[in-house]
Parts: C-alpha cells; sequence; structure tokens
C-alpha cells in the first residue's frame, strides 16, 4: 500500500489548483485523475469568461498551462480512477483504484466535479454515440452538414449550441420554458446566429432512430401537442449531477448528493476537503472551482501544520 501525506481526487480546475497551492506547501500532493484529465473543461471549445485571457482561451490549453503550472513546484499525476474509500478510521485515510492500487494518505482534497445529467428518456441510452451526445465539443465534427438538436436553455446548451454551428447546417435548440437561463452575451450570440433557431416550451419524450438517431418525439408542454422532428443528432445539455456515489454514507451530503463543506472547505470528516462542482450546487464557474481548490488547498496545509507532530511520514519513494 503506498503511503501519502495529501491525495487530491479529482484534475479540474479544483483540482489542479489546490495541487498547486499544496505543492508549493511542500506536501507534494498526488492527483488521481479520474475519468478525464482537466474534468468538463478539457471538453469545453472556448473558455471567454476566465480572467487574464481576455481573447479566449480553448478549454485543453487552459488544463495544460494548470497542469504544467502544479507540475512545476512538485505536485505529481497518476491516471487512474477512485473507486472506494475508507474514511472510518483516519487519518490515515484508505483509497482503492480501477488499477487495483491501493493508497494511504493524511489527509485528501475530493475534486471529482459532476457529470452530465441524462434526459431520461426512451431511446437515450440505446443511441449514445450513435446520436445521442452530452459533448458537443468532442462530437461537432462527425455532425457536417447534418442538423441536429440541442436539449436545453443554460450557458452550456448555448455555448455547445453555437460551437455545432461550425459543422452542423442548422441547430435547433428546444427549451422546456420560453426563456432562456443562459448569460446575456451567449444570448445574444445564439439569436444572431442564423443557423441557430429555438423551440420554446417544449420536452423531448422519446429518442428515435434506426441504428443511428432520426429523429425526436416531443411534446408542448403547455397545449400538449406531440409531433416528430426529424434530426440526425441529439446534443444532451440538461445540468449536471456531483461525482459523489462512492462517498455515500462516509461523507455528509445535501438531498442531491452535493458535499457540505465549511467555510474552510472541511467535510464532517477532519482531514478530508472539498472543492469544486462536487460541493457547489450555485455557482459553477472555472472561477469559483479555482477559488474553492485555493480555500481547501491552504486549509488543508493549515490542518498538517496544526497535527504534523502526530502524522507519521510518507514513505520514501
Amino acid at each position: 500500500m503506498q503511503k501519502e501525506r495529501l491525495i487530491i481526487i479529482g484534475s479540474g480546475p479544483a483540482g489542479l489548483t489546490a495541487a498547486l497551492y499544496t505543492a508549493r506547501a511542500n506536501l507534494e500532493p498526488l492527483i488521481i485523475t479520474g475519468d478525464q484529465l482537466g474534468g468538463q473543461i478539457s471538453l469545453t471549445s472556448e473558455v471567454e469568461n476566465y480572467p487574464g485571457f481576455p481573447d479566449a482561451i480553448t478549454g485543453p490549453e487552459l488544463v495544460d498551462l494548470m497542469q504544467k503550472q502544479a507540475l512545476k513546484f512538485g505536485a505529481r499525476i497518476e491516471y487512474d480512477y477512485v473507486s472506494e474509500v475508507d474514511f472510518s478510521s483516519g487519518p490515515p485515510f484508505t483509497l482503492k483504484t480501477q488499477n487495483n492500487k491501493e493508497y494511504q494518505a493524511d489527509s485528501i482534497i475530493i475534486t471529482a466535479g459532476a457529470s452530465p445529467r441524462r434526459l431520461g428518456v426512451p431511446g437515450e441510452d440505446e443511441y449514445i454515440g450513435r446520436g445521442v451526445s452530452y459533448c458537443g465539443t468532442c462530437d461537432g465534427f462527425f455532425f457536417r452538414g447534418k442538423d441536429v438538436v440541442v436539449i436545453g436553455g443554460g450557458d452550456s446548451a448555448l455555448e455547445e449550441g453555437s460551437f455545432l454551428t461550425k459543422y452542423a447546417d442548422r441547430v435547433r435548440i428546444i427549451h422546456r420554458r420560453d426563456e432562456l437561463r443562459a448569460g446575456p452575451v451567449l444570448i445574444k450570440r445564439a439569436n444572431h446566429n442564423p443557423k441557430i433557431s429555438f423551440i420554446w416550451n417544449t420536452v423531448v419524450d422519446e429518442v428515435v432512430g434506426e441504428d443511428v438517431v432520426k429523429g425526436i418525439r416531443v411534446k408542448n408542454i403547455e397545449t400538449g401537442a406531440a409531433e416528430e422532428l426529424k434530426t440526425d443528432g441529439v446534443f444532451v445539455f440538461v445540468g449536471h449531477y456531483p461525482n459523489s456515489t462512492i462517498f455515500e454514507g462516509k461523507l455528509a451530503m445535501d438531498e442531491h448528493g452535493y458535499l457540505i463543506t465549511d467555510d474552510h472547505m472541511q467535510t464532517n470528516v477532519p482531514g478530508i476537503f472539498a472543492a469544486g462542482e462536487i460541493q457547489d450546487p450555485m455557482w459553477k464557474q472555472i472561477a469559483t472551482s479555482v477559488g474553492q481548490g485555493t480555500m481547501a488547498a491552504i486549509s488543508c496545509t493549515r490542518w498538517f501544520e496544526a497535527l504534523e507532530d502526530d502524522l507519521e511520514p510518507a514513505a520514501q519513494a
């Protein structure tokens, strides 16, 4: 079993920022990446609202810069996924991964993020990868010259919808309300894009196809009128849920699965901290995740300082 002083679970903006700060504090953090290095922003085409980049930057570019900065000061990265945790008798706490590795850590910062929420309608799961997608940046290229629909009315739906117009001939945005929840800049951009149109007060009841997506069945929630729309692709952006399943019964969380932290980003278990969308049901921005990662890192550093004499040193590599 490998012993570490600090393990960071997740590698999005919160995790990479926490790694930077704790590495500079000589804690030599080990980052266990999860499914995707960089988390959700690694799948984002353009980031326009992160300070310091007035001309925008792609998600992968920002992840690469954050990673290089953390590694420069001594952070380490393990490309793996934490599958099991035991916080009952720590510190040290025990982690197991999909690659059958076991770790003990004196402290843990959880930045496991969130995952796209699904519609939960017939045909959705069947056609994932065959016309149903949750990432326009990943899959837009495959819909060159096609007709696609985007489900949702928030920032992600409009950002990805605008991105998809680089490839698709037509993008229809379907929203269950008659008013968008996205920011004004994104709304203005979408309204001025000739490839984008809107279908209001409408929900999707089913995804239909033959080997690949051929259309969707929708219903107007005001009139009850139902119809089938032909389309080649269905891109779903209806929110996210926290990646907190493995922490159920082990850490305090709210009814939606978000980890509960105090003002110092500490969970109900001393020595375990959380930052980013795993504990943030409201803001969900790169900048706020970076700030929360900073707070968790500084709190963790101070926790070590208070308990330093009581902890055994990590085994030498």
